[in-house]
């Protein structure tokens, strides 16, 4: 007899039935359906499944190597992004600041992607004019059949550090996202208000009313953040101002009006049930600022866009822009770039590891 024969047979040997209680068990587990049988492997697989399809989720947020969706210089730069997603395309619109030999040309421009890493060539939307220099893209939104875009001038005639006295506020109209209309000036304060006397104003940002979707709402830098309405989007009834920093961005959160806006650095959050009585909500948005060179003068203009639904995303994003890492103006006009983040839940902020 071979050793391996003597020790299978001393272990056969070695056997003893089970006890009944457990020969009973046994029996009534393989008496159970199939479907309850098999539920502990069930529930595993689901949870496997949830996992991978969270990852799934946000893969194009995921491969991002940077950041930085577009990186300024000396000679260019890049301020005040609006992020739109529309039948499987991302598209930014943003300010484009480019240097000549005697001044900063400023200029309402846009770029498409798939993906969010690789962007078509710079389209400007308006003309080269220093008396006006479109900028600040504040909101895109479809109404009357045809999309409509926010936007500002920002004169700079006689060489002005910022945008002059004349600077007002306008819309422009496209069937398609990509032919744009000539400007239209959003009489804000009233059709009976003269423009001269209308003020200097930046930063239109026009959102549906969330309890009204026929009244619209244009909010505007002026005393902090102005507010007007409208039903057609042409008349407007001005309704007052509140504290608040620029480039406000104003989206419905849990039957509220949550208000990104920017003061002198980063992005502060307010919060309202009736666009009247506004409170700060949470701590100031500065994301990775103080790792971002690019960002360390300033980080600002934070626009938010709801993308849950959009494949590959799953997360609020939020486009913004940074200077530095001198501080503003050092860098103003030139040397801004475009960055990236997203949110679950508008509190806690994630970016690309990469800076």
């Amino acid at each position: 007899m071979t050793p391996q024969a003597g020790s299978l047979r001393h272990t056969i040997g070695a056997l003893r039935p089970l006890p009944h209680s457990e020969r009973a068990g046994i029996s009534r587990y393989f008496q159970l359906p199939p479907t309850i049988r098999h539920l502990p492997r069930l529930i595993a697989s689901l949870l496997l499944a949830a996992a991978c399809a969270h990852a799934a989720d946000s893969v194009l947020l995921d491969a991002l190597p940077s950041p930085i969706l577009f990186k300024g210089d000396e000679k260019i730069g890049y301020r005040d992004p609006l992020l739109l997603w529309q039948d499987g395309t991302f598209h930014i619109f943003f300010t484009v600041g480019e240097r000549e030999t005697n001044a900063v040309y400023l200029y309402l421009a846009k770029s498409t992607s798939r993906d969010l890493r690789t962007w078509t060539p710079v389209k400007k939307l308006t003309p080269r004019d220093l008396r006006q220099n479109f900028v600040s893209p504040g909101s895109v939104v479809r109404f009357g059949g045809e999309w409509i875009l926010c936007a500002s001038t920002y004169p700079q005639p006689n060489g002005e550090l910022y945008g002059n006295a004349t600077a007002r506020l306008y819309l422009m109209r496209s069937p398609d996202l990509e032919h744009w209309s000539e400007p239209e000036l959003l009489r804000v304060k009233g059709p009976g208000v003269p423009v001269e006397q209308m003020g200097r104003m930046i930063d239109a940002c026009v959102m549906p009313d969330k309890d009204d979707p026929d009244k619209w709402w244009c909010f505007f830098k002026q005393n902090g953040v102005s507010m007007s309405w409208s039903r057609d989007l042409r008349t407007w009834t001005f309704a007052g101002s509140a504290k608040a920093g620029e480039n406000v961005c104003v989206l419905v959160h849990d039957s509220r009006y949550l208000m990104f806006h920017s003061p002198h650095n980063g992005i502060g959050v307010k919060t309202s049930a009736d666009l009247r009585n506004w409170s700060d909500a949470g701590p100031l948005i500065t994301l990775g600022q103080k790792d971002w060179p690019w960002a360390q003068g300033r980080i600002t203009a934070g626009y938010v866009a709801d993308l849950r639904s959009v494949p590959g995303i799953a997360k609020y994003v939020m486009v913004f822009h940074g200077t530095g890492p001198e501080p503003e103006p050092v860098k103003f006009l030139t040397h801004g770039c475009l960055g990236i983040a997203w949110s679950d839940d508008l509190k806690t902020w994630r970016w690309p590891e990469g800076k």
